[in-house]
């Protein structure tokens, strides 16, 4: 059975945007980018809120920013080899290819999918990870923290949510993000 995992960039304070949904707190960082590359590199399946689907969409449709480097061209070939699903009910259309576009997150749907799935499955969108998360169906937490405070915004993890993880690995970047990944240990 393959795993669910949320992957995030949080602040050291858990938000993914500040309060004006803004999450641009710190320039890129080659390690940090190359890491995430290897780290999505086996993901099968990426499932994702509009939001976040179409700020990620960018990585096929918009071919100036794989031009920007190596590390770019990697990360967009890495990217677009997943299939997509992405949970919206005002999208019209998806503009990416191996893409399918869901109305509702059903949760009995998704676990069909880590059951017959091949490869690992990465959700993103805080409120998708949200429900995912509230099903009982987030097999792993992988949290990028930034080392900033925001004050507020919108928080990486949901609130009331309870369940108990186990610490599987850690890694310090040099700019200071440190790269945290936890099992859900159920509660």
């Amino acid at each position: 059975m393959a795993k669910l995992i949320y992957v995030t960039n949080v602040s050291l304070d858990g938000y993914i945007e500040d309060e004006r949904g803004v999450f641009a707190w710190l320039p890129p960082d080659d390690e940090v980018f190359a890491f995430t590359t290897d780290l999505i590199r086996p993901v099968g399946t990426f499932l994702y809120g509009r939001r976040l689907y179409e700020s990620m969409a960018l990585w096929e449709t918009d071919p100036a920013l794989a031009a920007q480097s190596d590390l770019a061209a990697d990360f967009a070939r890495t990217w677009q080899a997943a299939g997509k699903v992405v949970y919206s009910t005002t999208l019209a259309t998806v503009s990416t290819a191996d893409t399918r576009l869901e109305r509702v997150f059903d949760p009995v749907a998704v676990d069909h999918l880590k059951a017959t799935a091949s490869s690992d499955l990465v959700v993103g969108g805080a409120n998708l990870a949200a429900q995912a998360a509230r099903a009982g169906l987030v097999d792993e937490y992988q949290l990028f923290v930034l080392p900033i405070v925001v004050g507020g915004g919108k928080p990486g993890l949901p609130a009331g949510l309870r369940t108990g993880l186990e610490l599987l690995d850690e890694r310090r970047f040099r700019n200071g993000v440190v790269h945290l990944r936890y099992r859900s240990v159920g509660q």
